[in-house]
């Protein structure tokens, strides 16, 4: 049998299996060998002009500030570009967690029953989804942000303290007894959880609306104010107010950085809800049919039904767009954010070697796209149906 089996297989210059693990190495030794002409090259024009080939320039002093943060010129080349990386992660974790929730409202309002509200949201998702996402950012900036009043005459609205140099942001900061409030609460919603379920297995039971969400709500809103009093009010509002040139208390914003988070905000979100609104209608008729049937609200049926069968499809393209407002931070150059890209060009114009400054800020969004990537995936695995 063994010696049939030799026979008929065929010579290795035709098998297939073989045949395609050769392809793939020679694929693999052909592009190392052109990445090493490609280095050899480089090193070789760097060395001709007299042009740093290491990564030692990392340790050198930086020579400049970085606008809005505490960075001092002392500081080496590599502390400011991990400053402009931090800058990056803040717009891009902050931006993805708005995109999602405007993206979101903005899909479900595509398909809304009332006219008005339809029509507002196309209108805003096809003026805004059509233009370069620069031309947004550099709209918000000069459109909005520039006509702020000036650091001397400030203006108050509704928590925010608007001026033309900096955005201050009230903010809860704790006091004595604040980590106390913290288990307090904390233990709250544990025990609410525990109750909403209960009063959802109350309602399959007997039919009747058992209202399990009202339950734990307010469960949880009685120990906060009854633990708030308790403890004398263990968390106090931190309010910004001008002192000199600078905002002192609650949390101040520069401009460019709320151009930059503003614009992507507005962009991005208009690709996620055309994909939230294409998952919406691509789940079955017959599901909000039998979700109406049975007596569900409008809400309901999206909170329970449409949304949890939506958002297994739209993941994966949202993940995308995650990606691409990630990446999308390095436009912050238009509007002097200190973000990765930025502060590499400035390091670039101290006389720093280009190809290793940028081979160094590629490896930084590379690495910020992985985890971003994987952290979506994670989740996106966690929502996929299982076939059984």
């Amino acid at each position: 049998m063994a010696s049939q089996t030799a026979a008929t297989r065929p010579p290795p210059w035709r098998d297939v299996r073989i045949l395609r693990v050769a392809f793939q190495l020679g694929a693999v030794v052909a592009v190392c060998a052109f990445i090493a002409y490609l280095y050899d090259n480089l090193t070789a024009n760097q060395r001709a002009l007299g042009i740093e080939t290491s990564f030692d320039f990392l340790d050198q002093q930086a020579g400049f500030r970085i606008a809005y943060s505490d960075f001092s010129p002392s500081g080496t080349v590599l502390e400011a570009m991990l400053v402009g990386l931090r800058n990056t992660i803040t717009v891009a974790l902050l931006g993805i967690v708005l995109t999602l929730i405007l993206g979101t409202l903005v899909g479900i309002a595509r398909l809304s029953s009332n006219w008005l509200v339809r029509r507002a949201a196309g209108t805003y998702v096809e003026a805004v989804r059509n233009v370069p996402p620069l031309l947004v950012i550099v709209f918000v900036n000069s459109a909005f942000l520039v006509t702020l009043p000036p650091i001397d005459e400030p203006e108050h609205v509704a928590g925010l303290l608007l001026t033309v140099r900096e955005i201050g942001v009230t903010v809860p900061q704790g006091d004595a007894g604040v980590w106390t409030y913290v288990g307090l609460l904390a233990a709250a919603l544990v025990a609410a959880v525990a109750l909403a379920r209960w009063r959802a297995t109350v309602e399959a039971r007997t039919g009747r609306p058992a209202r399990p969400w009202l339950w734990g709500g307010g469960l949880v809103a009685v120990v906060a104010l009854g633990a708030w009093f308790a403890l004398d009010g263990p968390i106090v509002l931190s309010r910004p107010e001008v002192v000199g040139r600078s905002i002192e208390g609650g949390v101040a914003m520069g401009l460019p950085f709320v151009a930059v988070l503003v614009g992507l905000v507005l962009y991005t979100a208009t690709h996620v809800a055309e994909i939230v609104r294409g998952s919406i209608l691509a789940v079955h008729k017959g599901q909000t049919e039998a979700a109406t049937a049975i007596g569900l609200s409008t809400t309901q049926r999206l909170r329970h039904v449409v949304l949890p069968q939506a958002f297994r499809i739209a993941v994966p393209p949202i993940i995308n767009q995650f990606l691409n407002l990630t990446k999308n931070t390095s436009l912050g150059v238009a509007v002097a954010y200190g973000e990765a890209m930025f502060v590499t060009r400035t390091v670039i114009g101290n006389g720093n070697p280009a190809i290793q400054s940028i081979l160094v800020v590629m490896a930084m969004y590379i690495v910020v796209s992985l985890i971003i990537s994987l952290v979506a995936n994670l989740a996106n695995r966690r929502l996929r149906l299982v076939e059984r």
